[in-house]
């Protein structure tokens, strides 16, 4: 009687090329003759209502990158799962840390990765409260290291293809339907549909009188509306995630509408952007 080898039966990850963590030191050392570039997403690990998982910034950020870094050779080196989410807190399993933490850890594995003949590096924000720590961290990167950082979302804006504008329905932002639509491309095993609850948005009076303007993307309502909104409830401005939407989703759709369509056609675009960023740069250090 032949029996098979035991072996973790939880095990269901299969090996990624240009994906550090399962590199060896052979291949990093073969793909440093290759490439100088680094790719890092910084994620979070907070809440997404009840259909979408609490690693949702984090898995989305590292499976992008990794999809990046088919196209391309890049180095994709994720560190860190947690990232800045105060106004989450009041939910179960939210984790959050201090803007310095995530700065020095992400500055300490730059300036690992430096040593080893790394020397450029993309900073891959994928959850919004990320947005000016990882602008501070690109300035400390080439303001106090040998190496040139930029930022992913900078970086990849113009090579973004155009597309024809579509009059917004509603104020649909975390845990929407975008959000949820690139998740059921992304990690399609870790979305739970059939769970997602719509919700009715509690806001102070004077945002959600900006919600017209803000769903059309009009800078000074929108630059206003999400330097207020999604504060912790400590600031008193009324808008941590509990106070606001008691699903945790931060939008006056359903989430249930989203589609895997429109998640492929977000990701697809990001990756043909980053790709015509990176074709441009290594054509700049060569020039």
């Amino acid at each position: 009687m032949i029996t098979e080898t035991p072996v973790n039966p939880l095990w269901k990850e299969s090996k990624i090329k240009n994906y550090l963590p399962h590199m060896t030191v052979p291949e990093v050392e073969a793909f440093l003759k290759k490439s100088d570039l680094v790719i890092i997403p910084i994620g979070a690990l907070e809440q997404h209502s009840s259909h979408l998982p609490i690693g949702t910034d984090f898995i989305n950020g590292i499976e992008l990158c990794k999809l990046i870094a088919q196209e391309r050779d890049i180095l994709v080196a994720p560190v860190l799962m947690a990232g800045q989410s105060p106004y989450h807190m009041a939910f179960a399993g939210t984790i959050t840390l201090s803007a310095e933490t995530i700065l020095r850890v992400h500055m300490e594995t730059v300036e690992s990765l430096i040593k080893h003949g790394f020397k450029r590096f993309m900073l891959m924000n994928s959850h919004g409260g990320n947005t000016a720590i990882t602008t501070f961290l690109v300035d400390q990167i080439n303001q106090k290291t040998s190496a040139v950082a930029v930022d992913f979302s900078v970086a990849v804006k113009p090579y973004l293809e155009t597309e024809d504008n579509k009059e917004a329905k509603a104020l649909d932002r975390h845990a929407g339907t975008g959000e949820t639509s690139n998740s059921m491309y992304l990690m399609p095993s870790l979305v739970q549909l059939d769970k997602a609850k719509p919700t009715k948005l509690s806001l102070p009076k004077h945002l959600k009188n900006m919600v017209p303007a803000v769903i059309k993307e009009e800078p000074t309502e929108k630059l206003l509306f999400l330097s207020e909104g999604l504060k912790a409830e400590e600031t008193g401005k009324n808008t941590s995630t509990i106070e606001m939407t008691k699903t945790g989703v931060w939008g006056e759709l359903d989430p249930k509408e989203a589609n895997v369509e429109r998640g492929e056609k977000n990701t697809k675009k990001m990756i043909n952007a980053c790709s015509g960023f990176i074709d441009k740069w290594n054509e700049l250090i060569t020039a």
